[in-house]
């Protein structure tokens, strides 16, 4: 290969981009007062959200439904023509269906807008045409015109199927903000792998909760040394159950860049005072963001009492999948 012809594929390929991200940025500007209307109605719907389309579009609408269901908001993909031959049963008159054609008249979809029309189901018509016959019927119509496709013909469904595809996924973000969904909630919906552990992870499933690395304030740091040296390195000064403060290898070697004579000195001396703490039911991952921004390796845990209950080290949480 030439080096022309790498520098023309890398024009073709940026000239995609640079076309579809444009049209993100016409879709975004032109967001209003249907958009609004498009979240309210899937926001307070009771049954399922419904979404169809055909070709390109049907393969957009099954990943939005998914992106709906794995949110907190029920959702499936129906075919159009299936719909006519018997899945339409599926359907209720508490649902709500978004309905994807760029030109809103696919022969196909027009049949399935008949019966949602006869069951009740408020509409929700993703088009380029605002004047056609899926818009005409549709309770709220989003608008997908976008100035040109990416294909070189203007032909294959490229940009028209990405603005598509992102106006689905602005709508479920929204939705699910507006229903107060939470990390914790979207973990139920995916305990499985990785990410479910990332989310399901908390710092009382990790923390070592038994013979833990404690000293009073009148403990000397020889005291806190050997607590340093057998319990990876922290050592936590506690006064009636609550954390006043904490030593850390890193403290002592710190120290004895200044001082010789180390041993004797009293560790509230030394402790910091005021240290960073985590919560027994906060999430691992969270504790671990903590812990590399501020270069910690463990932390003292405390209950809703503020009372001590752990230690939580960083390579534990590592190890569990909180990260």
């Amino acid at each position: 290969m030439t080096a022309s012809d790498t520098t023309t594929i890398l024009e073709r390929g940026r000239r995609v981009l640079a076309l579809e991200a444009e049209a993100l940025r016409a879709s975004e500007t032109a967001l209003g007062d249907e958009f609004v209307h498009a979240v309210q109605l899937l926001t307070e719907c009771r049954g399922r959200v419904i979404v169809a389309g055909v070709g390109k579009s049907g393969l957009v609408a099954r990943k939005m439904a998914a992106t709906f269901t794995s949110t907190g908001t029920p959702a499936m993909f129906l075919h159009p023509v299936e719909s006519v031959h018997g899945d339409l049963g599926i359907v209720g008159p508490d649902d709500v269906a978004i309905l994807i054609s760029k030109s809103g008249e696919s022969d196909e979809l027009l049949g399935l807008i008949e019966a949602l029309a006869r069951l009740g189901v408020r509409m929700i018509a993703m088009t380029a045409v605002a004047g056609s016959r899926l818009a005409r019927h549709a309770d709220v119509t989003l608008d997908l015109l976008v100035k040109e496709e990416a294909c070189p013909h203007d032909l294959a469904p490229t940009t028209s199927t990405t603005v598509t595809m992102a106006l689905g996924d602005a709508l479920a973000v929204a939705v699910l903000q507006q229903k107060g969904f939470r990390a914790e909630d979207f973990a139920r919906f995916h305990p499985g792998g990785a990410l479910g552990r990332k989310l399901l992870t908390r710092v009382r499933d990790v923390m070592e909760q038994t013979n833990l690395p404690t000293l009073d304030r009148q403990a000397t740091m020889r005291e806190a040394v050997v607590l340093l040296a057998g319990r990876r390195g922290i050592a936590v000064v506690v006064e009636q159950g609550r954390v006043s403060g904490v030593v850390t290898a890193g403290d002592l070697t710190r120290l004895l860049e200044r001082q010789a004579d180390v041993l004797s000195m009293p560790v509230a001396s030394v402790m910091s005072a005021t240290p960073r703490l985590a919560v027994d039911h906060e999430l691992g991952s969270a504790v671990v963001h903590r812990m590399e921004t501020h270069g910690i390796m463990a932390m003292p845990v405390i209950d809703a009492d503020e009372r001590l209950v752990g230690v939580v080290h960083l390579h534990d949480l590592m190890r569990a999948g909180a990260v």
